[in-house]
């Protein structure tokens, strides 16, 4: 039988979270509860769970999608038909013992499965729902689907992204579902402080849109007090330099930060031009921003002359911020991310290490870990349902056989 008993040794681990959400959002909310020990029950649809358990690449051997092994890792697997009034009266019951839920379904679908938090929170008034979605909760643009894209795009990121001879590009991974998951995770982790205080949960609203505005910076009151619209700049940021990334000798780029005063200086002497850092042109930061092309320039001029690890190792004594590049074999071979436990090898399904991003961010006493990769669907069904609500075996089996679970 698997083993329930809470984690308590992890910080999360006297917590127990039902996630009912899927795809990227609402579950990565739930990796960050089970990465620290919450005992996080994902709730899947029976026959086909989560859509996240074919997305992405697929193992060379086996053939089985990979993503699911890090997005479920650390969580069990519960079969749910949450569009039967019986599946709906489980949910209820095991609500009633949860401390979070969390759900990613387009507002007002829970409360037509008769699941909304104003029901739960009559059989639980300490439970605090995390509702992950597109737009939010309220609002005109509530009811719309809105996947990352759609909504990275509304939150200004999409717009900045890219070159501006060149329509707008997206980052290459989902980063508006992951900030609204973080968010979740936030919002739900000060609502269960909160909770310390009065004794009662609350609903924590992450809209992707929102969560990606969250990280604009001054966007919003550089146009209102400056009259300035951020437009696309590429691989520097507009009035910042030095700041971007800079061709090597071999080819490859190296990324440099040094638009700090004290740091430009150390750079120009790294460079064999100390002088440069008394130029009127290069001398203050609002200076050198007035003549980026020509800094960036003249550090280019100088980063081709050496091979870009080089250039990494000479900086680095210099005390300037600069970086390679890395790609997946990059992180594998970097011996920062072997000291560090940055990617961690779990064992998958069939006992053969997988690679991964370890648990962040780290605590110094009770740090998060990865315990096992993504579960089987329904792989925790009986044990959960057994445990949680005290359902004898005949009754599983006629759940079973109505497609319940």
């Amino acid at each position: 039988m698997t083993d329930l008993t809470p984690l308590t040794d992890l910080p999360l681990g006297d917590l127990k979270v039902l996630e009912l959400g899927q795809l990227i959002a609402g579950p990565y909310c739930g990796q960050v509860f089970a990465d620290f020990g919450a005992n996080v029950i994902k709730v899947e649809p029976p026959g086909r769970g989560d859509a996240m358990r074919q997305w992405g690449e697929a193992d060379l051997e086996t053939g089985e999608p990979l993503w699911w092994n890090v997005i479920a890792r650390n969580k069990k697997s519960l079969t749910l038909d949450l569009r039967q009034p019986r599946g709906q009266d489980i949910l209820r019951e095991l609500a009633q013992q949860a401390d979070v839920i969390i759900e990613n379904f387009r507002p007002g679908t829970m409360e037509r499965w008769g699941l909304g938090y104003e029901t739960l929170s009559r059989y639980n008034p300490r439970l605090v729902m995390v509702r992950v979605t597109g737009f939010g909760q309220d609002g005109p643009y509530a009811s719309r689907a809105g996947f990352a894209s759609v909504c990275e795009a509304m939150g200004g990121l999409r717009y900045l992204s890219g070159y501006p001879d060149r329509p707008p590009v997206r980052v290459g991974i989902s980063l508006g579902d992951t900030l609204a998951g973080l968010h979740g995770a936030m919002g739900a982790l000060i609502a269960l402080h909160q909770r310390e205080r009065t004794g009662l949960g609350q609903v924590v609203d992450s809209a992707i849109f929102e969560s990606v505005l969250a990280m604009m910076e001054n966007l919003i009151p550089e146009y209102a007090r400056a009259g300035k619209v951020r437009e696309r700049s590429g691989s520097f940021l507009p009035k910042i330099a030095p700041s971007n990334a800079y061709p090597a000798r071999d080819g490859r780029d190296v990324v440099i930060g040094a638009n700090q005063d004290s740091v430009f200086r150390r750079l120009c002497e790294a460079m064999g031009q100390p002088t440069l850092a008394d130029h009127p042109a290069y001398a203050t930061h609002r200076a050198r921003g007035e003549h980026q092309q020509a800094i960036d320039d003249l550090v280019a001029a100088w980063t081709r002359e050496h091979d870009a690890q080089t250039v990494v190792d000479r900086l680095a004594t210099a005390g300037v911020p600069a970086g390679l590049v890395f790609r997946a074999p990059d992180m594998l071979d970097d011996p920062h991310f072997q000291a560090r436990d940055a990617i961690v090898k779990v064992p998958d399904r069939h006992g053969k290490p997988l690679p991964m991003q370890n648990v962040f961010p780290r605590l110094n006493d009770t740090p998060g870990r990865v315990r096992h990769v993504g579960p089987e669907l329904g792989e925790h069904t009986d044990t959960i349902l057994s445990d949680w609500l005290g359902l004898a075996p005949d009754t599983l089996d006629a759940l079973r056989a109505d497609h319940v679970i």
